[in-house]
């Protein structure tokens, strides 16, 4: 719901006037003022301090547009809004401390506010009223209540939600906004119905998202029967709640309801105070319940109907049954007994006329021999033809109790809470049964004697094949369980040499050859400890990411996948699971927990650990919410939240982060493969880079090192490093600048296509600069407000970056200086890659033999194996 609820600045507060009644409301209008402004107001007018409340309207105040009222707990707050694209005003409580706008409760919802400022105040008569405008004098809105009239009537916002009109010294309460619920059932709200009154409080749709007027779609008792809750639209039923007896979601909440001769209603309560949650029916008639989520800053449904087919009402029509378990057949079907009642319409998938029972001129289901047929695990039918009519009875007494009664045509018999059971029976027609697999309760439908011969028959049959099917199975168990007993001796032996190899896979002390091998320990020397980090176990990763579940998956690259999890403490992770067949093997995986657990860098993503454990390999990371460059950049929905200066911060991030990697860290880093899908970003879109497995050390003389295996990104690669193997700090430069040039423009450096197809994002930069219509290249997501002098800035240095002769290009100290400063900038040379080629077939005829891996996020690694 967009628009906006009410202005308001969070250190208001509202001071109400202590002037006699006898003058008029306009001479004496509540004020907002800041809490000095009112101290001192108070101090000078009356010298001394009086306590102000946030949730009070008293009965000499006007309320207006810019007023707000706050519970005392900050749960809920009470002023004049406008829903969507709406320009009516509408007086509303919503919740507070929610940072989307979420309406619980309307009071004009049928009458706007449409002048130029409505007024809520309570009248001599003791009751809120709402005007349009003050010089009018019908009201839009009343509480209409009778009761005395005196100075000490107000009306309190309370922090459950509801809007409490209280009248004389004792505070009585007269009036009270949960009698009058909206589309939102709020924790201690009833939906209810008062047999003897008629009066209900029911749950009522908005008519769209920018109008809350009485819409189509209302949730309420069918009090026929025995009571249900339904959705209507309109008077039809539109979706039935599973009949009583009721099953809680889950351990989050409790309810409470009751049906006696006078009354019926139901209510929740939430066991947990710091969980947020509502319960509605919204314009489309789904019956949610909803949960805020202060990491996502969203409401999640965890639960909602109608969700199938089978849970809209009578869907396969009378004496049938739905299920949706199964999405290869219909899923409508007859109950025991019954045949389609026009089969034509069944072969077309339109059940709508339900069934009709088999014989139904040669057979009778009264006093003939007939019995009952037992359908599991249901949705109980329609109870609005249905009674109870006996406690604590046994099946069979509750089954000859049906059969004394002609009109009895299915019963069951249900126990309570291990306390009493009730046998229920229906008289008349078996509407809107479906397959149910979290009730655990039994249908039993009454059939004539032809068709209980027939079950029978066809028990017994299913009864003797499931013997023989018991006899087999237990032979096969007996065999399962002598293989893998087998199975298991030998992984234990070898389960055995595993952990030892694991205990020693970073222990310099034992001479373990696999740590002497790394990357880092060849630079730091022999002796040199592993970095202090933290070693999982992996039960505690498999329980933070839910067993890996697929939900909790943010990427998958050609090492395997990224999870997301979360520890017991509370603490959000980002799990890098390394896979059987991944790219990057041992050594990638032990360079990158020895590299980057010594690297210290609010532009570096931080290393809490790994797991080495059941032949896994996992980097436990920090999580980041917003997860990786590329998603923002390529996407053309999500890229409009990079404006210029989020732009231009997230290029200077980058820089000062491989400034750190060359310069200033203890060892001097190449990283080898940066490129945006390496670039994650936080809640506060601060870039971190990541993805240290093909990073290598240099030393302070060391300039320039060659490689047999180039790996890394195509498009993002310098030319000397993709051609000869050679690679240094420039390389990671020539890397900066695609990057660099892909923030400005919003486009892939490997999917850059234009009319002529041969250019790519490098060489179309390069054109556009020599014909000095460089600024085109500027994403248009940006907008027409951005600083042309430091796009253009930005552009050069780019260019500069990318530079085929890797000698020209400047150093990443540079590169910062140039960006923070405005200095003038050297002509860039022709860069390198300006022209598309078919890469993978010249270069093989040239150089030798191609890899090609998958990578996160992009489409190759390209490994060439020098001659």
């Amino acid at each position: 719901m967009n628009g906006h609820l009410a202005t308001h600045q969070p250190n208001m507060v509202q001071v109400p006037c202590k002037i006699p009644r006898k003058n008029s409301v306009q001479n004496h209008h509540c004020f907002m003022a800041s809490k000095k402004q009112c101290l001192k107001r108070l101090l000078l007018f009356f010298h001394i301090t009086i306590a102000t409340s946030l949730d009070i309207i008293s009965i000499n105040q006007n309320f207006t547009e810019g007023h707000l009222l706050v519970s005392k707990g900050n749960n809920f707050a009470f002023g004049f809004f406008s829903p969507g694209n709406s320009t009516n005003k509408y007086l509303g409580i919503w919740f507070h401390e929610v940072s989307k706008p979420s309406i619980v409760w309307v009071a004009n919802r049928n009458n706007p506010v449409t002048g130029s400022s409505g007024i809520l105040s309570i009248n001599p008569y003791g009751n809120l009223v709402l005007y349009n405008d003050p010089t009018q004098k019908v009201p839009l809105w009343s509480t209409n209540v009778s009761g005395e009239v005196t100075e000490s009537c107000v009306v309190q916002l309370l922090d459950s939600g509801n809007l409490v009109l209280l009248q004389g010294r004792n505070k009585r309460w007269a009036w009270q906004s949960f009698d009058y619920p909206t589309d939102t059932l709020l924790p201690g709200m009833r939906l209810s119905l008062n047999r003897k009154t008629g009066r209900e409080h029911i749950l009522t749709s908005w008519r769209s998202e920018d109008d809350p007027g009485n819409g189509d779609y209302s949730i309420k008792f069918n009090p026929r029967g025995i009571p249900q809750i339904f959705v209507y639209k309109g008077s039809r039923p539109h979706w039935r709640a599973s009949p009583w007896p009721w099953r809680t979601f889950s351990d989050v909440y409790n309810y409470s309801y009751e049906f006696n001769q006078e009354e019926m209603y139901f209510f929740y309560n939430i066991k947990d105070a710091s969980i947020i949650i509502k319960v509605m029916v919204d314009d489309s008639g789904f019956n949610k319940w909803l949960r805020w989520h202060n990491s996502d800053s969203q409401w999640k449904e965890f639960w909602t109907t109608p969700k199938y087919r089978c849970d809209f009402y009578a869907q396969c029509g009378p004496y049938s049954k739905c299920d949706p378990s199964n999405p290869d057949r219909y899923e409508c079907s007859c109950l025991p007994g019954y045949e389609p009642r026009y089969p034509k319409d069944w072969y077309l998938r339109d059940a709508s006329g339900g069934c009709v029972r088999k014989r139904l001129e040669s057979s009778s289901v009264c006093g003939h021999g007939e019995g009952f047929v037992r359908v599991d695990y249901v949705k109980f039918p329609d109870t609005s033809t249905a009674a109870f009519v006996g406690v604590n009875m046994s099946r069979m007494e509750c089954e000859e109790e049906c059969l004394r009664n002609c009109s009895c045509s299915a019963y069951a018999n249900v126990e309570i809470a291990g306390k009493e059971s009730r046998c229920t029976a229906w008289y008349g027609e078996l509407m809107d049964t479906a397959d149910h697999m979290d009730n655990k309760y039994n249908l039993y439908v009454r059939v004539d004697a032809i068709e209980l011969a027939a079950n029978a028959r066809e028990s017994n049959f299913f009864l003797r094949k499931g013997l023989d099917v018991l006899v087999l199975s237990i032979v096969l168990a007996w065999l399962t369980i002598l293989l893998f007993g087998y199975m298991w001796h030998r992984r234990k032996k070898k389960r055995v040499a595993k952990i030892k190899w694991e205990r020693e896979l970073f222990d310099p002390i034992k001479g373990s050859v696999y740590y002497k091998n790394t990357l880092v320990a060849r630079e730091l020397g022999r002796n040199s400890h592993p970095p202090d980090i933290e070693f999982f176990n992996l039960s505690t990763i498999v329980a933070a990411t839910n067993n890996f579940s697929p939900a909790n998956k943010l990427g998958q690259g050609g090492f395997g996948s990224v999870y997301k999890g979360e520890l017991s403490n509370g603490q959000e992770i980002a799990v890098k699971r390394l896979s059987k067949c991944s790219g990057q093997g041992i050594e990638e995986f032990k360079n990158e927990v020895m590299l980057i657990a010594k690297l210290q860098h609010r532009n570096l993503v931080k290393l809490l650990g790994c797991c080495i454990q059941g032949g896994e390999q996992m980097l436990i990371y920090e999580y980041l919410l917003n997860k990786s460059l590329d998603t923002f950049l390529f996407d053309q929905t999500r890229k409009s939240v990079l404006d210029w200066r989020e732009r231009f911060s997230i290029i200077m991030g980058i820089a000062r982060g491989i400034l750190y990697l060359h310069q200033d860290s203890r060892l001097r880093i190449i990283h080898r493969d940066l490129k945006c899908s390496n670039i994650l970003l936080d809640e506060d879109m601060n870039p971190k880079i990541s993805d240290f497995g093909m990073a290598r050390i240099f030393t302070t003389e060391q300039i320039q090192e060659k490689t047999n295996r180039v790996v890394g990104t195509y498009g993002y690669m310098s030319p000397e490093y993709a051609v000869f193997g050679k690679f240094s700090i420039k390389s990671d430069v020539f890397s900066f600048g695609v990057i660099l040039l892909e923030i400005v423009s919003g486009k892939k450096s490997n999917g850059f296509y234009q009319e002529d197809s041969s250019l790519s994002l490098i060489g179309h930069v390069w054109k556009l600069w020599k014909e000095e219509r460089v600024l085109e290249i500027v994403d248009s997501s940006v907008g027409g407000s951005y600083p042309l002098q430091e796009a253009w800035r930005c552009i050069q240095i780019g260019l500069l970056c990318v530079q085929e002769n890797a000698v020209d290009r400047p150093t990443m100290s540079d590169v910062v200086m140039m960006l923070s400063s405005e200095t003038a900038l050297p002509s860039p040379e022709q860069p390198a890659f300006i022209f598309r080629t078919s890469c993978s077939s010249s270069l093989s005829l040239e150089i030798g033999e191609v890899e090609a891996s998958s990578s996160m996020n992009e489409v190759t690694i390209v490994s060439f194996v020098t001659r």
